[in-house]
C-alpha cells in the first residue's frame, strides 16, 4: 500500500516539477492524504473502530432524509416559481412558495441547515440533553464549516440565505399522510445577527416541523465535507440522491432521467434538463460516488455506485492532475502575447 501511495506522489511531482513550484506539489499531496486510510496506532482501546476511511470531520454536516427524497429546494439561486410535487401514489405532496420580494430557498441556502443539524446531532449523540430549537452560533464557525472563507464578502450572502430560509413557505402532507391537519410553515421561524466588539454570532430558530424532523431518530445522514465545494446545483442534487439511496452500500442504484427530473423539482424544460444532466454525469466528479449514463433501448438511466477507498484516491489524483494541467495551460497562455 505504501508503495502505491509513493507512486502516486511521484506521479504528481513529475507533473509539476517543471511547471509548478514545490509548494503546489505539497498542497496537492495534502489533498490526497485527506482521503487516505488513517494509519493504525497501538492502543489499549479494543473497541476502537478499524478501517474508518470516510473523510468526515469531527462533527460532520448532516442532511435530513425527508428533504433529500423529494424537491423542497430550488436548484436555481433566483427561482420565483413555486415547486409543486406529488408522489405517484398521491400520499406525498409538497408545495414550496416564496414571500413577495424574495426568491425560493435554494440548495445552496440549505448549507446553513446542514450545519445546524450537525450541532443538534452532536447534542443528541451525547445523550445529555435535548437540543434546543434555537441555536446561537459564532459567525466564523458556521462560515468555516460551510467552506465560506472570505468573511467580508460572505456576510451579506449568509444574511440573504437566512432571509430566504425564513420567507420560503412549505405546504406538505409529509408526516401528515392521513390529512389530520393543515399547516403552512417556513424552514426557519426567525434569525438574528449580533455584532459587538467582542463577538459576532447568529441566532437561528428552526420551524417546529423542521426541528421535529431533525430530532427524529435515524433521520439524518452524514455529508461529505467536499459537498460544500460543489458549485453546480445539479451535481449537489446528484450527490444528495446518491447519499440518500446508495449510502455506503456496494449495491448500485439507478434512476430513469424522467424520475430524476421529477425528484429535482427543476423548472428547466425537460430537454434542457436532460442535456445538463448528461454533462454533469459525464464529469463524474461527485464526492464518494461514481455516476454513469446508461442507454437501455429507448430508456436512459443514471447509475449510482459507491467508490472504494482506492477508487476515491485514484479519482482524487485524476482531479489533481487535471487542475495542474489547467494551471500549466493558463501559465503558458499568460506568458504569450501572440504574433
Amino acid at each position: 500500500m505504501r508503495k502505491f501511495f509513493n507512486l502516486i506522489f511521484e506521479k504528481l511531482a513529475q507533473k509539476t516539477r517543471q511547471k509548478e513550484p514545490q509548494r503546489i506539489i505539497l498542497e496537492e499531496i495534502v489533498k490526497v492524504e485527506q482521503i487516505l486510510p488513517k494509519p493504525k496506532k497501538a492502543s489499549k482501546n479494543v473497541h476502537k473502530k478499524k478501517n474508518e476511511i470516510a473523510p468526515y470531520k469531527k462533527n460532520p454536516a448532516r442532511d435530513l432524509m425527508e428533504i433529500m427524497e423529494v424537491p423542497f429546494l430550488a436548484l436555481s439561486k433566483n427561482r420565483r416559481n413555486p415547486i409543486v410535487y406529488e408522489s405517484p401514489d398521491g400520499t406525498r405532496k409538497v408545495k414550496v412558495t416564496r414571500h413577495t420580494g424574495h426568491f425560493l430557498a435554494s440548495i445552496y441556502d440549505w448549507d446553513i441547515i446542514l450545519f445546524v443539524a450537525s450541532k443538534m446531532q452532536e447534542i443528541l449523540n451525547s445523550g445529555s440533553d435535548i437540543p434546543p430549537r434555537t441555536m446561537i452560533i459564532p459567525r466564523h464557525e458556521i462560515l468555516t464549516a460551510i467552506h465560506k472563507h472570505n468573511v467580508n464578502t460572505q456576510q451579506k450572502e449568509l444574511e440573504n440565505s437566512l432571509q430566504r430560509l425564513k420567507r420560503t413557505a412549505i405546504d406538505t402532507t409529509i408526516r401528515n399522510e392521513d390529512y389530520r391537519y393543515k399547516s403552512d410553515f417556513g424552514f426557519l421561524d426567525s434569525w438574528e445577527y449580533t455584532e459587538r466588539k467582542d463577538i459576532k454570532e447568529i441566532k437561528i430558530t428552526l420551524s417546529q416541523w423542521l426541528y421535529d424532523g431533525v430530532c427524529a431518530q435515524g433521520a439524518l445522514l452524514k455529508v461529505d465535507p467536499s459537498y460544500f465545494d460543489i458549485t453546480s446545483a445539479l451535481k449537489r442534487f446528484l450527490y444528495r440522491t446518491a447519499r440518500k439511496h446508495v449510502g455506503k452500500n456496494e449495491k448500485a442504484w439507478k434512476f430513469s432521467i424522467e424520475k430524476l427530473y421529477e425528484k429535482s423539482g427543476s423548472e428547466r424544460e425537460f430537454k434542457k434538463f436532460k442535456s445538463d444532466l448528461k454533462a454533469a454525469v459525464n464529469d463524474n466528479n461527485i464526492p464518494g460516488y461514481s455516476v454513469q449514463w446508461l442507454q437501455e433501448g429507448k430508456k436512459v438511466f443514471v447509475l449510482f455506485n459507491t467508490l472504494s477507498p482506492i477508487e476515491q484516491i485514484e479519482k482524487k489524483v485524476d482531479d489533481i492532475e487535471t487542475n495542474i494541467e489547467e494551471k500549466n495551460r493558463k501559465s503558458e497562455g499568460g506568458g504569450s502575447h501572440g504574433p
